[in-house]
């Protein structure tokens, strides 16, 4: 069976891997980090969509991809209309800041998103917050440089920028007027939510989307008569250091993926 293509503009994916093989774990996975060209969320639409293209042309062209998730908000917002429009036989399931979910639970009424400069400024980001102008008070902050930091395992800008953009969330409470939910609208930001807990009250709640993207792959694949029955696998692909990718993969997955083998787009 055909593997399913994963894609981000380098490590922040894997947050929304590891949920898709928790979900599916009969299933081949290809993910592809495009390292070399990141980071996509301080870039304009029209790299991150030829990016986008690029990416999708060769993961159908080496692996045979039965499906495609991209695991990141930027890329998403920017080109998965154009992807879908191009490649109708493909299904390709995308992500948007959870705040639905997070709407959804929050008492106060106040809910924070962190993302990049690159989705918070997206026609299609500011058209899901106006959606809920009138139920919930929404404020977006934009998190320039944790992407890099985390990419290249910078422990003390992580620690700093997690401060500072934590604190920029806030207040938190659950008080009127406070916040009590924050989506994290990076796939990247979950990777360090332990960092970002660390200057926040434990009542606060956080969001992120790895787990509903799962779901949706699931419920894609059977729609579509190609979910897997046999061994689960993994392949990984850069078109940076694969070295990097490799050792975020055995951090944050705890896996020995196969199969490794550098490549570019």
């Amino acid at each position: 069976m055909s593997p399913v293509g994963v894609f981000d503009s380098g490590v922040g994916g894997l947050s929304v891997l590891a949920a898709l093989r928790a979900e599916l774990p009969h299933e081949r996975f290809v993910y592809f980090s495009d390292a070399a060209y990141a980071p996509y969320g301080e870039r304009g639409d029209d790299y991150v969509i030829e990016r986008s293209r690029k990416v999708t042309a060769q993961l159908i062209a080496e692996h045979g991809i039965k499906a495609l998730v991209v695991a990141c908000n930027t890329a998403t917002t920017a080109a998965i209309h154009l992807l879908r429009a191009e490649h109708p036989a493909l299904p390709i399931v995308g992500l948007e800041p959870a705040l639905k979910p997070a709407v959804a639970t929050s008492r106060t009424g106040h809910i924070s998103v962190m993302a990049t400069r690159g989705t918070l400024a997206s026609a299609k980001y500011a058209a899901l917050r106006d959606s809920f102008a009138g139920s919930a008070h929404v404020r977006s902050v934009p998190c320039d440089g944790l992407v890099k930091a985390i990419e290249g395992f910078d422990t003390e800008a992580i620690a700093t920028l997690c401060a500072r953009y934590t604190a920029e969330a806030g207040p938190f409470g659950d008080a009127p007027g406070e916040v009590d939910t924050v989506v994290l609208g990076c796939t990247h930001y979950p990777l360090v939510k332990n960092e970002l807990q660390r200057h926040a009250p434990p009542t606060l709640r956080f969001i992120d989307t790895g787990a509903p993207v799962a779901q949706q792959t699931r419920r894609v694949l059977a729609a579509a008569g190609r979910l897997a029955d046999g061994e689960g696998g993994l392949i990984l692909r850069s078109s940076g250091d694969q070295a990097v990718l490799e050792v975020a993969a055995a951090r944050w997955l705890q896996t020995s993926p196969q199969g490794t083998t550098a490549t570019s787009a």
